[in-house]
C-alpha cells in the first residue's frame, strides 16, 4: 500500500494537470485545469492535432480577428478537456476568463459559452465544472448558472468571508488555496521550520471543512494549491484534494497508510444569518492576505489567458 493509494480510499483526489499523460499513470476522479496549465499543455506534442481543430472551429464559426482568436482559445481549454474526460470518471474543471472576474452578466454568458462547447463535443454538463474566481460576482453568478444546471467550481478562495459566501450561495465546489496562503504568510513571517500544524493554508481548510459540516452546507470543499505532500496529508479526508504530477509521485513512491484527519462529525449547528455583499466585502477586505491573493490570482490568470491568444493569434 502506498500513499496516494491509501488516501484514494478517505478523499477524492483530483488531478490538477492538463497532461494526459499524468491523468493516465495517476487514474484521478476529476481534473483541474486552469489558463496556466492550458498555457503549458499545447506545447505537448499530443495536444498538436487539438490546435489545429480549435483554428478551424473559429474560423468556420467567423467574426473579426479578435473573435477567432477567442473563440480558438476557449475551444481548446475544451478540446483538452473532452480529452482527458476519456481517461477520468469523474469531472473536469474548465476555467473561464480571469478578465470577467468582477462582471457577472459577463461570467454568465461566457460560462453558457463554453458549456455549449461541451455539448458540441458530445459532452454533457453534468461533467463539467466552470471555474471562476470567488468573488462577489462571480458567486452571484455561479448562483444563477445553477439554476440552469451548470455547477461551477469557485477558485482564488482565501478569505473564510469567501467560503462562506459560497456555502450560502450553494455553489457546487470551492477550492481554498492552501499554498498560496502558506507562501504569503511565509513572505512576511519566514520560519526557518516547517510544522504544519501551524501551516495557516491548512489552518484555513480546516476551518472552512469544519464549519461546512456543522452547517450542513453540501458545498464540496476541495484543498488545492500544495505546495509539500504534508499539507495533502493534514487534510486527508476531505472531500477532494487537487494534487500535482509532482506531488502524486510522491505520494505513490512513499510506503504506508494514510491517516483521516477530516470528518464529518454529523453535529449539526445551522447559521441562519446570510452575508450581505457589503458584509462579505467588509470581511474580506479584512483580511490582507486573502485581498493580495485573489487580486494577484486574477492578473496571472488573465496575463496567461493573454498568452494564450497571442499564441493563437500567430497562427492565424
Amino acid at each position: 500500500m502506498n500513499q496516494l493509494r491509501s488516501l484514494k480510499k478517505i478523499t477524492t483526489v483530483v488531478a490538477d494537470t492538463g497532461d494526459i499523460k499524468f491523468i493516465k499513470k495517476y487514474q484521478p476522479k476529476d481534473a483541474t485545469t486552469n489558463p496556466t496549465l492550458i498555457l503549458r499543455a499545447i506545447n505537448l506534442h499530443a495536444y498538436q492535432h487539438l490546435i489545429i481543430s480549435a483554428l478551424k472551429y473559429a474560423k468556420l464559426k467567423g467574426g473579426n480577428y479578435q473573435k477567432k482568436v477567442v473563440n480558438a482559445s476557449e475551444k481548446i481549454s475544451v478540446l483538452i478537456g473532452a480529452e482527458i474526460l476519456k481517461y477520468i470518471p469523474g469531472k473536469i474543471s474548465t476555467e473561464i476568463d480571469a478578465r470577467l472576474s468582477f462582471n457577472k452578466d459577463q461570467c454568465i454568458e461566457k460560462a453558457h459559452s463554453i458549456i455549449r462547447m461541451y455539448e458540441e463535443e458530445g459532452i454533457e454538463r453534468s461533467k463539467i465544472l466552470i471555474k471562476v474566481a470567488a468573488t462577489w460576482e462571480c458567486i452571484c453568478a455561479a448562483k444563477e448558472l445553477k439554476k440552469d444546471n451548470i455547477n461551477c467550481n469557485l477558485t482564488l478562495l482565501f478569505s473564510f468571508a469567501q467560503a462562506r459566501a459560497c456555502a450560502e450561495a450553494e455553489v457546487f465546489l470551492i477550492s481554498p488555496f492552501v499554498g498560496r496562503i502558506y507562501d504569503w504568510y511565509q513572505s512576511k513571517f519566514p520560519t526557518k521550520t516547517y510544522l504544519v500544524e501551524n501551516d495557516p493554508g491548512v489552518k484555513s481548510v480546516k476551518k472552512i471543512y469544519k464549519y461546512y459540516k456543522e452547517n450542513n452546507y453540501k458545498t464540496i470543499v476541495m484543498g488545492a494549491s500544495f505546495r509539500r505532500i504534508e499539507q495533502i496529508l493534514a487534510l486527508a479526508g476531505c472531500d477532494c484534494l487537487t494534487i500535482s504530477p509532482e506531488l502524486l509521485k510522491e505520494l505513490e513512491i512513499k510506503p504506508g497508510n494514510v491517516e483521516q484527519i477530516l470528518k464529518d462529525e454529523k453535529k449539526y449547528c445551522k447559521d441562519s444569518s446570510i452575508l450581505s455583499e457589503s458584509e462579505f466585502r467588509w470581511d474580506h477586505n479584512e483580511d490582507p492576505m486573502a485581498v493580495e491573493k485573489l487580486s494577484e490570482g486574477i492578473r496571472k490568470f488573465s496575463e496567461d489567458q493573454e498568452k494564450l491568444e497571442k499564441t493563437f493569434s500567430k497562427k492565424f
